[in-house]
């Protein structure tokens, strides 16, 4: 929320957190405004000038999470390693909250919040594929999104079709992960998404629990 009054900015931070720690303790259909607002430690009528309703907060709320796992990586060029540990930090948020993600990602979920996280993490994916090709291009290496993602079979793929593709697979990996009794640790997870997102690469694989 870079250029926001930092009151405006604290506030949405407070009804956020609420909003989450409230997922934790019931199903979101029992949460109401109020009980975000007294989590927050504000009332209605401020709830309101900031969000319409809950399924706004919502929104923002998950996109927020994914900014702030990130935000560091638009500051430097960011390497495989710091990727790794930025889907590490978002799988631990998700595991906190593997309840509301189980019901936003199911079949149950909103269509639309599906949707919005997908893009969102195709907008992160995408900047860093192009951040990598640039590299690439600078070192003389193979170029196109393909190549950046260690997927030289789909070189000649449009950044954001490359993206795309990617960011559905993270999820959709993500769902399924959820879906486990019990649920496997997140490093699991990491690993499992990390050999889905470079299931080309020829098959070298790193194990990233081990970072």
């Amino acid at each position: 929320m870079r250029g926001m009054d930092p009151r405006i900015a604290r506030t949405r931070r407070s009804l956020r957190d609420a909003l989450f720690s409230l997922a934790r303790e019931r199903a979101l259909d029992e949460i109401s405004i109020s009980d975000i607002a007294d989590r927050a430690g504000i009332n209605r009528s401020t709830y309101y000038q900031h969000y319409s309703d809950k399924d706004t907060l919502l929104a923002e709320a998950l996109d927020a999470v994914i900014e702030d796992t990130v935000a560091e990586a638009t500051e430097s060029p960011i390497t495989e390693a710091d990727g790794a540990r930025l889907l590490a930090a978002y799988l631990d948020h998700v595991e906190q909250n593997a309840a509301l993600y189980r019901k936003l990602l199911g079949e149950s979920g909103s269509a639309a919040i599906q949707v919005r996280m997908t893009r969102r993490l195709q907008s992160i994916i995408a900047a860093a594929l192009d951040q990598a090709e640039g590299d690439a291009r600078g070192a003389g290496g193979a170029c196109g999104p393909g190549a950046a993602a260690g997927v030289p079979g789909i070189a000649g793929l449009p950044t954001g079709i490359v993206a795309a593709a990617m960011a559905g697979s993270a999820l959709a990996t993500v769902r399924a992960w959820l879906d486990l009794e019990p649920l496997p640790p997140t490093r699991t997870a990491l690993d499992w998404i990390w050999a889905v997102l470079t299931a080309y690469d020829g098959g070298e694989r790193t194990d990233r629990s081990a970072r």
